[in-house]
């Protein structure tokens, strides 16, 4: 028994009854061979309707009229000489043919008729030749006489007597005309007429029918092929109907003759670009395969150019342009169905070939025989039986199409089913009452075996409350979505809601429901349900998420928390910290606290990071014991750590802090038998709105260092609007000014002189040092532009701006700087390793070598140490172009002698803090001698800074300190003012240090005192 029957229903079977059998049996198998054996009696056995008629073909003389049209008498008097013909071609001429003929006189007494079958001809006129009366004239228009159009040409009725007389005609043609004579009773003529348009109804119904079928079939399978394949099938109907003549009407109505020909070229265009279009989208992916697409891409291209020319051209210009596009495209179309029958055996590929095929040769067939006159096979191979065959191989494989995707629907069914029940998803459908109408088993497992049964099958007895209304708003509203919901799995109990505190992912509590038993323990279950509403139904999916979830907020912990002390890790506390800025707008307040353990460094190193993980742990305990559900504490560091003090002013805050200070201290960390005191530093700031997290931090970061330096209490407590807010605001608006491309806006230089202590008149010597104004004016302190340039990795900028500046001022200013022996400029550690900076240093002094002598470059002691050879390699090669190096604030850094005789410098300038009231302290004033002692061993010249006295430099003399910088010889001075100046000791405003320096004599008193500077300036000029 066939599958129609095989419905499943409830995952049962449904079989048919007996009677059902029986009446299956007759609709399927016996009716229809019954209506085969009587079709095949009645065509073998049966006399049919229409008895082929008795046609004789008469031989005929044929002439073309020429330009000048002929009467009757004339075209007979050329006949004459004429050869008798049975056919005659009028290859594409439109001018006028004159014939004659004899009629047959074995015709009895029967009327009998002259048949001219041509379809293209247009007009007809028969005289009798003996009288030149003229028996009738007839055109697709009207006719007279005894002319009429019959079938697709035209007939004359003749006379009783035309038996015994020959007649002449004139005939109009339009097209690949052929012209033949038939002689055929009149009755007969009647009968072959009636069934000429027979068979055009039943082409034109049978084609129709099969068009509108395929039409059905496309639309219901929503399948694009099967509209191209019906129009397709439309096409070929007209061009066989203009094979045999029926194309001069459609559906029983007449079209307008003056059309025709103009029908005729266009459907012959439009059937080219329909078989095309047909191949193309029936064989696309075999096309892909076969290859050669830009062949295919000939035909393609030529179908619209033909369907123009079709409208435009001259009947007779347009057809022997149609012929050679056929031809070619008809060979193309033929080398790609071989190939795609080579590669496939697919029967639907196989039956669309052979209807293709059948077609393509029938109509290369007429388009060889109407253009070399070939006519033997003409009646029985046209594009009338290509048609036929065509369409009905077409039926074949539409249907072969059909079973085929009906097997692949329940193949896919079949998988749909197997996946359905298969599928480790829930997969469920409800009704608009919130009703389970069906559920795979997976649902089941999750829900119960009796999820779809009646009165177990509610939705809300299974979740919690409130489920259901928000699953039906969610597919109402929006027609789709997902959402979690709960569960409360137990066994022979009723849900009751409670409500109880959990903690969220951020540390919150927050309000949950939750279900507790009445009867035994049970567990939350959350699921994960995707739902969409479709034909009036709900249908969605449903997995179980619990572990999913566990999962997830274990990875949110590991993200948002330190793994060792189980705190928030920096991304946590920041969050926090986000957060609680962001209520700021509605007045809560916010104190934030950096906590930093003091030397706990130690604790790691003396007893191992195990010990120290240890404590570090305790002191977060201790920490949290104090803290609130509001305030957060989060490790940013090894020992130093952050807590977010939310909705607290900054008074209790800083009583907060004083406890976590005193707690951390108070009492000893134990580890084992051992204890451990540990002390920490707190910095507070209270946050005002509008501050950025990292502002915050950093400046909490900032009072922390300061309460470790000052040691008061160990706790700094920054309230809004103090000074270092303001700091921190000017450090962030330098590093975005700084972080232009260029140098910012508002820098300029001034110069501090410094005074030689041997001839103080004689030299003018200063230092360049860097200013910027600030945007209201003043002038911003030099170290914090240092800073925020070093911190923003813009120091080299400022440098290169230096350097340039200063080489361009020499440069400018040379005739006025005689007495000028050096220029002191401070390089930083950042542009020093910039090697950027170092080539542009270099090409700068090399564009400047008449004045690069006089300058002299510092470099920090740190800096030098950091890196010795690459130091050394800067050194030899500035020191190529003229410039002098100076070592500066050395002594304060490392303390060791051991690398100057690695570096060639050419002055030590010795660091202010020795300099600085060195009177009060011998210590300081040993340490310049030593210093002295070893440049002027080394040939070095020293220069003493941070000068604040008349004493100090008193004292520096007596030490044979070379030169002395500071406050008391000369503040910085603008460039112009250094301009003006006859030497450095013109700046001098202490009357006690003038005299002191006036005592010191100039070159005149002391001719023995040479400057080692100035003699290798001179030595660099020559």
């Amino acid at each position: 028994m066939t599958n129609i029957f095989r419905l499943r229903r409830a995952g049962s079977v449904l079989k048919p009854t007996a009677l059902e059998q029986i009446l299956f049996f007759l609709s399927a198998y016996a009716v229809p061979c019954l209506l085969v054996v009587v079709s095949l009696i009645s065509v073998l056995l049966l006399r049919p309707n229409y008895v082929t008629p008795d046609v004789r073909e008469l031989r005929f003389k044929v002439i073309s009229e020429g330009e000048t049209p002929l009467l009757p008498a004339e075209a007979l008097t050329k006949l004459q000489s004429q050869l008798l013909v049975s056919r005659f071609d009028t290859h594409l001429a439109q001018q006028p043919f004159w014939y004659s003929v004899a009629p047959r006189l074995d015709t009895g007494a029967l009327p009998s008729a002259l048949e001219f079958p041509s379809r293209h001809a247009v007009q007809t006129s028969c005289w009798d030749a003996s009288t030149l009366v003229q028996l009738g004239e007839a055109s697709r228009n009207n006719a007279i006489g005894g002319m009429q159009e019959i079938k697709a040409g035209f007939s004359l009725t003749l006379p009783q007597d035309a038996s015994s007389r020959n007649i002449v005609c004139r005939a109009t043609f339009v097209g690949p005309a052929r012209l033949s004579i038939q002689q055929l009773p009149l009755e007969q003529l009647q009968t072959a007429s009636q069934e000429f348009h027979r068979n055009s109804g039943l082409l034109d119904g049978g084609l129709i029918v099969l068009s509108m079928f395929v039409l059905i079939a496309a639309l219901i399978n929503r399948n694009s092929n099967y509209v191209v394949f019906a129009a397709w099938l439309i096409v070929n109907l007209r061009m066989a109907s203009i094979s045999v003549g029926w194309d001069t009407q459609w559906l029983g109505h007449a079209l307008p003759p003056e059309w025709m020909a103009q029908i005729r070229a266009a459907t012959v265009a439009i059937y080219y670009l329909m078989t095309v279009a047909l191949f193309s989208v029936i064989f696309k992916e075999d096309i892909t395969k076969v290859g050669h697409q830009k062949l295919l891409s000939t035909t393609q291209y030529s179908c619209v150019p033909l369907l123009v020319f079709s409208l435009l051209l001259p009947f007779n210009v347009f057809l022997p342009l149609m012929w050679i596009a056929s031809g070619w495209t008809i060979c193309i179309l033929i080398f790609f169905l071989v190939r795609i029958l080579k590669l496939t055996r697919s029967p639907v590929a196989m039956w669309y070939s052979a209807s293709v095929g059948i077609t393509l040769a029938a109509s290369l067939y007429e388009v060889i025989a109407a253009s070399l006159g070939f006519q033997n096979l003409i009646t029985t191979v046209n594009s009338v039986t290509a048609a036929l065959s065509s369409s009905l191989l077409a039926a074949l494989a539409i249907a072969q199409q059909m079973r085929i995707e009906h097997s692949e629907r329940i193949d896919a069914q079949a998988e749909l089913q197997h996946t359905y029940e298969a599928m480790p998803i829930g997969l469920f459908t409800l009704d608009l009452n919130g009703r389970f109408l069906s559920a795979n088993p997976a649902l089941v497992s999750m829900l119960g075996a009796n999820v779809t049964a009646a009165e177990r099958n509610i939705w809300s007895r299974y979740f919690h409350l409130g489920a259901w209304e928000r699953l039906f708003d969610m597919v109402k509203t929006r027609g789709e979505g997902e959402l979690e919901i709960r569960r409360y799995a137990g066994q022979g109990c009723e849900i009751s809601e409670h409500s109880e505190k959990i903690i969220d992912a951020d540390g919150l509590k927050v309000e949950q429901e939750q279900a507790f038993p009445t009867l035994q323990p049970r567990i939350i279950q959350t699921f994960l349900v995707k739902a969409i509403l479709a034909r009036g139904k709900i249908e969605g999916t449903m997995q179980d998420v619990t572990e999913q979830l566990k999962a997830t907020e274990d990875l949110r912990f590991m993200a948002n928390n330190d793994p060792l002390t189980k705190v928030l890790n920096r991304r946590g506390i920041e969050h926090k910290l986000q957060k609680a800025i962001d209520r700021l707008a509605t007045g809560n307040p916010l104190a934030l606290a950096y906590l930093d353990l003091d030397r706990f460094k130690l604790i790691n190193d003396l007893y191992g990071h195990a010990t120290g993980d240890e404590v570090l742990k305790q002191v977060c305990e201790r920490v949290q014991s104090m803290l609130t559900d509001t305030q957060h504490i989060g490790r940013v560091g090894g020992d130093e750590f952050v807590v977010v003090l939310a909705d607290t002013p900054i008074a209790l805050a800083s009583w907060i802090c004083s406890r976590i200070v005193n707690a951390i201290s108070s009492a000893p960390f134990r580890i084992g038998d051992k204890a451990f005191q540990v002390r920490g530093s707190v910095g507070l700031i209270e946050v005002s709105a509008g501050t950025q997290s990292g502002d915050a931090m950093a400046t909490a970061d900032s009072a922390c260092r300061a309460a470790k330096n000052g040691r008061v209490h160990n706790l700094v407590v920054y309230e809004k609007n103090a000074p270092a807010f303001r700091d921190r605001e000017t450090e962030l608006d330098l590093i975005e000014r700084l972080s232009a491309g260029n140098a910012p806006e508002g820098l300029f230089i001034e110069m501090q002189p410094i005074m030689s202590l041997r001839l103080p008149h004689e030299s003018l010597n200063f230092e360049v040092l860097l200013r910027m104004h600030d945007h209201d004016g003043s002038v911003i302190p030099a170290y914090r532009i240092i800073a925020a340039a070093e911190n923003s990795g813009r120091i080299s900028v400022l440098d290169r701006w230096v350097l340039n500046t200063t080489l361009t001022w020499l440069d400018e200013n040379q005739p006025k700087l005689a007495r000028t022996q050096f220029v002191c400029m401070n390089l930083s550690g950042g542009s020093l390793n910039d090697e950027r900076f170092v080539q542009d240093a270099f090409s700068m002094l090399s564009k400047n070598l008449h004045v690069s002598n006089r300058l002299c470059i510092e470099i920090t002691e740190s800096v030098a140490l950091h890196d010795l050879d690459n130091t050394r390699r800067f050194i030899d090669k500035v020191r190529s172009y003229g410039v002098k190096v100076a070592l500066d604030d050395f002594g304060a850094g490392y303390t060791s002698f051991s690398y100057l005789r690695e570096l060639p410098a050419d002055i030590i300038k010795i660091d202010g803090s020795f300099i600085v009231d060195m009177n009060q302290h011998p210590a300081n004033i040993a340490i310049v001698e030593a210093i002295v002692s070893l440049a002027m061993n080394l040939g070095m010249k020293t220069i003493a800074e941070w000068a604040e006295d008349n004493a100090t430099v008193q004292t520096l003399t007596e030490i044979g300190v070379d030169y002395v910088q500071g406050f008391v010889v000369a503040r910085p001075q603008s460039p112009s003012k250094i301009l003006t100046a006859a030497s450095s000791a013109s700046f001098i405003k202490d009357e006690a240090l003038a005299r002191f320096v006036r005592s010191l004599g100039g070159a005149a008193n002391n001719p023995m005192q040479i400057d080692l500077i100035e003699t290798m300036r001179v030595a660099d000029l020559h």
